[in-house]
């Protein structure tokens, strides 16, 4: 279904009834949204599928509706506390994808309207706790792009320091590339009324809650992070796709970034990321088409220490030994740093 995870149908989603799927969560990763990138990370996929799962499961004790049914062991169904092993294949409930189309130079969303129901809605929906060095909020405010007043802020605080209060954000989810909106364009592209507005944003603050009360037992702090949602049969929201993982929240650990950051760190020194800032800049969905450049491999010591990295947060968050021998967060902070 996309460059880090696979989708196995076993029922398609109709109209009005959704469907029944799995996520094959694989070791592959990307970067700067240009899909595969050349190495596979390893344990990464089973990493992402424990942390999913158990984030999942706390938010059905709190009441949240979500798509996850539970995990695949030996082909059965399970809860998280009855696994044996690290498994990297989640059982969920499937809904529409409406792919908007690209017509004239922009995303057609039409098909949407505040009648759907059983389909995911189109966007990320973004908390910021922090704004760290390399935030896209950062970059933004100091391209014009947005006003900070407009969120609250009367000046930026110094990276890495808490807000008052989270800052929440949107972006578009389906086009080829993320791209951050209003949430007055994200009401409008997404069908949503004002009510359902305020319903995903109390939804976000009690998932950003959550995890930053179990990123704190691991010794992490969370600076941000993002969740999907959807809406069910009866247009209830729902929430969808990973949640609480490295890959969809930036966590740190005493200012180390616990995320993809080590690898993104990586590629900012090289010719294939130049070349991709400016196609993204200068080229419309087929960007990709005009980067000439591939990116190299990581060195063998980075994807060691990003593997770990995420093995260390499933055991940590979970409260559970899923992975052994496994280096602490200031030894893997040490190579990646």
């Amino acid at each position: 279904m996309g460059s880090v995870k696979d989708l196995e149908i076993l029922k398609q989603p109709q109209t009005e009834n959704m469907g029944k799927g799995r996520f094959l969560f694989s070791d592959r990763y990307s970067v700067f949204d240009w899909g595969e990138m050349p190495d596979h990370i390893p344990h990464k996929g089973e990493s992402l599928c424990i942390i999913t799962a158990y984030f999942f499961e706390k938010l059905e004790e709190m009441g949240i509706n979500t798509h996850y049914r539970g995990v695949i062991e030996n082909n059965k169904l399970k809860k998280l506390s009855d696994l044996n092993n690290p498994s990297s294949n989640l059982e969920v409930s499937l809904v529409r994808v409406l792919e908007p189309e690209y017509k004239n130079g922009e995303y057609d969303y039409s098909d949407y309207d505040n009648n759907l129901a059983n389909c995911l809605i189109p966007l990320e929906i973004i908390y910021r706790n922090t704004l760290p060095e390399h935030s896209s909020f950062r970059k933004r405010v100091e391209q014009g792009k947005i006003d900070i007043e407009d969120y609250g802020l009367e000046k930026l605080p110094p990276p890495g320091k808490a807000l008052e209060k989270p800052i929440y954000d949107v972006s578009t989810k389906l086009e080829s590339s993320d791209r951050y909106i209003s949430w007055e364009e994200a009401k409008k592209i997404a069908g949503l009324n004002d009510n359902e507005i305020e319903q995903i944003t109390e939804l976000l603050s009690r998932v950003n809650n959550l995890i930053t009360e179990e990123a704190k037992k691991a010794d992490l702090k969370n600076l941000d992070g993002k969740i999907e949602l959807a809406f069910d049969e009866n247009r209830k929201l729902m929430v969808v796709d990973a949640v609480g993982t490295p890959d969809e929240c930036r966590f740190a650990y005493n200012n180390f970034s616990i995320s993809k950051e080590a690898i993104r760190k990586h590629y900012r020194d090289t010719k294939w990321y130049r070349e991709v800032t400016k196609a993204k800049k200068t080229q419309g969905p087929d960007w990709k088409e005009k980067v000439n450049s591939i990116p190299d491999p990581l060195p063998k010591e980075i994807l060691q220490a990003v593997s770990e990295l995420y093995m260390l947060c499933t055991n940590k968050i979970t409260e559970r030994k899923w992975f052994k021998n496994v280096s602490s967060f200031a030894e893997i902070k040490e190579i990646l740093e």
